[in-house]
């Protein structure tokens, strides 16, 4: 019997791989010479053992409501959450046997545990429908098992990490406990504790079996009515273009007949991306070979909770009376050429890149070194630029859904995932706040980009495990967007952060340049590490729970806005125009406010979902009809409006407002011009003094009122003026055209030296703002969010009797009474929160911060939090200290 670190150094030295290219590569579907034996630990698999197929299992209809290709984890949770809430005349494509794919061979893994609300909540539902709602459904068994998991912490940080996720836990009902090293020792015997900082246990997570969980999900589909087609490959997506020049789903070919269908769902995983291009859809996704090994029987193994070391980059997974291993390595194997036959097949497995997590899981449990090794599994997993899956309509085709790009993760975010995106395709939007995985999250311009696509996803596998810190930043994929003032904001040592493929000033360094440099894969595949990165370091100083070293630089940034002036480059924004013969209408259907004052004004508004949840906030400025002066002005005979929005929202917002023109029939023009004009906002109490001397304009009250715009000239430039602040100090914004950026910022900076003028980035911003109780989309205001559960029922022209989307639902919910609301607390004791902390009511957890900063003008940390009604009573957060009330646009405690 060979023994794993043995067994494993034998293998290594006997089959050396040749010296790896630049980023190392696969285009091998299986190998009839395995390194060692290739075998799921599963008892049942759905692989048939005659492979000659005869065909589709059941005859193609003519026609479906829903086609969902891809029977995997997502394929079968989406047709049977579909079949469930009353969609019946639904099919499920699957080109060989259910779980043919990818799931068969996964881990799965379900933790219940996630660095996000959402997550948590989507990892329950699944643990609901596959512990509880199948069985009860079918009367059968899923292969659920509940032996719980154990979260090892080698280190302070790690346990303090554990701890938040512990206080999050505890909102949703989710038992945890922190051990101490010799309680992780009574609870593992086989665990080595003696280099433990501590262990969180969480007792109710489990693992599933890939092939009882999928049969279960597709019997109770199909006794409601769905249809499951096992082999029977998709050849094609016909597309239409309707009268609005609009491309709608039409049907799906294969090559046993056409199903006619307004909808298809991609699920298909690895080969997701050639669903997409047989409808011109980009699927910004890879795929990487993803392994783990299984150990022979384990004396004393039994029933031990499964393992996760993230400092080791190491998962043990129980089973039976073995284990499993396996983890994220820095140096994953790329499989470019994607095969369409690979079906319930394996790789041979890589020794040279898997041998990183053996010594790991070898001090982690020692008997494993006289373990032998059963079976290898590696197989084709898809992985993201974040980490996170691809949902929702895809931009380019009405009708085509994705949910794929599970990042191994698909079992356990199957449930969840598959109800939301059920409710995506039957009601237009989820349930849940899913922004994170709709895959508008991505500019369009990223999404077919080879180079983002596949560093970004290497960085993103090879940090899975790695501590989550409030303030990271990639490395990979830098500087794809640079707006005019870029370089010169470098020069005066601007820490940039990513938003949307744009670089966004973070905060100013007062030790000189930090560029960010060409990604280097962390030295992986040969490729030379950076050496004497100054970015790389200042983010380094930023990894942990406490303030970072240069706190008091933003506070610096902060006060000199709220005492004298500063200046904010905000050229990320989305810049669009509106217009078109139908464009008044567009505007009171679109936007809760009115925006169809005089034109000059500038007004503060929301766009709703149709259940009045709050997609985005965004200002809406009224433009003077004539012809084009871009990108300052469009041509417009009628009425024309200027969008500015929040730049990581951009691409959601534009395809949220094109969705609803499509669907209401409006005879619009969307124009985007955001690349073509930078943005910068001057704000503070000698702003006005300032921009006196650069403006050709008379900035005084009465002349320039608050929410008003005008293109004037700066410094000889034509710029468009607003006065507008996100800060909530006096202020104007400045939209510039492109060549003009830099002679008006250099401008700016000599008559604003005697000011004392400074730059100031969005780490400074978003103190200030959170200071004054202003919302920032999807960190504190969510589509699920109501105007007035967030306090901004003063953007919604409810007294007008003018309709608009979620107009409804809004009278519903005001004439009902609210239940829950968003509110600010602050607390009295210097110590930073990053939002996600627990709130206890009388030592019941009743919700948790959604966004915390500190505000350096009232020298407190304030939180937002949604909170339901009936909570005028003392507070506490998982800190145990005592809050306050923080009102919104004001200041008092109560």
């Amino acid at each position: 019997m060979a023994f794993l670190r043995s067994a494993v150094r034998r293998m290594v030295s006997a089959v050396r791989s040749p010296p790896a290219p630049i980023c190392r590569t696969s285009t091998r579907s299986y190998s009839s010479e395995p390194t060692r034996e290739k075998g799921v630990p599963y008892e049942k698999t759905l692989k048939q053992q005659d492979q000659a197929s005869t065909g589709p299992s059941k005859p193609l209809p003519r026609s479906a409501d829903v086609v969902v290709i891809g029977g995997g984890s997502l394929g079968c949770q989406t047709i049977y959450h579909l079949a469930k809430m009353g969609v019946t005349n639904v099919v499920l494509l699957e080109r060989d046997r259910l779980t043919a794919g990818t799931t068969w061979h996964t881990a799965g893994l379900l933790w219940q545990l996630r660095p996000s609300d959402v997550e948590v909540e989507l990892l329950a539902h699944t643990r609901n429908v596959i512990s509880k709602d199948l069985e009860e459904e079918t009367g059968l068994h899923t292969g659920w098992i509940q032996n719980g998991g154990l979260f090892i912490a080698s280190n302070k940080q790690r346990l303090d990490e554990y701890k938040r996720l512990m206080s999050l836990g505890k909102v949703y009902g989710i038992e945890s406990h922190v051990l101490s090293p010799a309680e992780t020792k009574d609870l593992y015997p086989l665990m080595n504790v003696d280099d433990l900082y501590g262990t969180l246990y969480v007792p109710k997570d489990g693992t599933m079996d890939p092939a009882g969980t999928c049969t279960t999900l597709t019997r109770a589909a199909s006794a409601r009515g769905a249809t499951v087609i096992e082999n029977c490959r998709v050849t094609g997506i016909q597309v239409r273009t309707d009268d609005l020049g609009v491309k709608r789903v039409k049907a799906v070919e294969t090559p046993h007949g056409t199903i006619e269908t307004p909808c298809v769902v991609n699920c298909a995983g690895v080969w997701a991306t050639k669903l997409g291009e047989m409808a011109g859809v980009k699927v910004p996704l890879v795929a990487m070979h993803h392994a783990y090994v299984v150990t022979e029987r384990i004396e004393g193994i039994k029933n031990m909770p499964n393992v996760r070391d993230h400092d080791a980059s190491v998962y043990l997974r129980l089973q039976g009376d073995a284990l499993s291993v396996g983890g994220y390595e820095h140096n994953p194997i790329f499989w470019d050429e994607v095969s369409d036959k690979f079906a319930f097949s394996l790789f041979d497995l890589d020794w040279d890149v898997f041998m990183q997590h053996i010594d790991g899981a070898i001090n982690r449990v020692p008997v494993l070194e006289q373990t032998g090794i059963k079976s290898t599994v590696c197989g084709p997993e898809s992985f993201t630029a974040d980490h996170k899956p691809l949902m929702g309509e895809a931009p380019e085709v009405r009708g085509f859904f994705l949910g794929c790009g599970f990042n191994s993760a698909g079992m356990m975010l199957g449930g969840g995932c598959g109800r939301e995106l059920a409710h995506w395709i039957i009601h237009g939007r989820p349930e849940k706040d899913m922004y994170g995985y709709d895959i508008r999250r991505f500019h369009n311009s990223l999404t077919d980009n080879q180079r983002w696509i596949r560093e970004r996803s290497h960085e993103s596998y090879a940090k899975n495990y790695s501590l989550v810190f409030p303030f990271d930043e990639p490395l990979a994929s830098r500087n794809m967007r640079k707006d005019p003032f870029h370089q010169a904001l470098l020069e005066q040592g601007c820490v940039f952060q990513e938003r949307h493929g744009w670089e966004r000033p973070g905060w100013f360094n007062k030790h000189g340049r930090a560029p960010v440099k060409n990604y280097d894969f962390y030295g992986a595949y040969e490729n030379k590490k950076n050496v004497n990165y100054k970015y790389s370091e200042l983010l380094s100083k930023e990894y942990t729970f406490d303030f970072p070293p240069h706190h008091d630089v933003i506070k610096n940034e902060c006060l000199s806005c709220r005492h004298g002036v500063a200046v904010f480059d905000m050229s990320y924004f989305g810049k669009f125009y509106l217009t078109g013969p139908d464009a008044k209408k567009a505007a009171d259907w679109l936007f809760t406010a009115d925006v169809n004052k005089k034109p000059g004004s500038t007004v503060y508004t929301c766009m709703l979902n149709k259940r009045g949840g709050t997609e985005s906030d965004l200002t809406v400025s009224r433009l003077e009809p004539g012809a084009a002066n871009l990108p300052l002005a469009p041509e417009s005979n009628g009425d024309a409006y200027y969008l500015a929005i929040g730049g990581a929202v951009a691409e959601h917002n534009w395809n949220h407002i094109r969705t609803v023109l499509q669907d209401q029939g409006f005879r619009c023009n969307l124009t985007d011009h955001s690349e073509d004009m930078g943005m910068i906002s001057i704000q503070g109490p000698k702003s006005r003094e300032l921009l006196q001397e650069v403006l050709d304009t008379d900035l005084s009250n009465e002349a320039f009122p608050f929410s008003t715009h005008k293109v004037v000239n700066a410094a000889g430039h034509k710029v468009r003026a607003m006065r507008l602040s996100f800060v909530g100090e006096l202020g104007w914004e400045l939209h510039i055209p492109r060549d003009s950026c830099l002679p008006v910022y250099h401008a700016l900076m000599a008559a604003g030296a005697k000011h004392g003028i400074i730059n100031s980035g969005y780490r400074a911003i978003d103190s200030l703002s959170i200071e004054k109780g202003y919302r920032h989309w999807h960190a504190d205001l969510r589509p699920d969010d109501t105007p007035l559960e967030a306090g901004l029922g003063f953007t919604c022209k409810l007294k007008s009797s003018i309709p608009f989307q979620g107009r409804d639902r809004l009278e519903k919910q005001k004439e009902e009474g609210l239940r829950r609301r968003i509110v600010c607390f602050t607390i009295d004791e210097k110590i930073p929160m990053f939002g996600l902390e627990a709130i206890f009511r009388n030592g019941v957890p009743v919700g948790h911060l959604r966004r915390a900063d500190y505000g350096f003008f009232i020298d407190k940390t304030i939180e937002c939090e949604p909170v339901l009604g009936g909570w005028s009573v003392s507070f506490q957060v998982s800190y145990s200290l005592k809050l306050s009330l923080w009102s919104q646009h004001s200041f008092y405690t109560e």
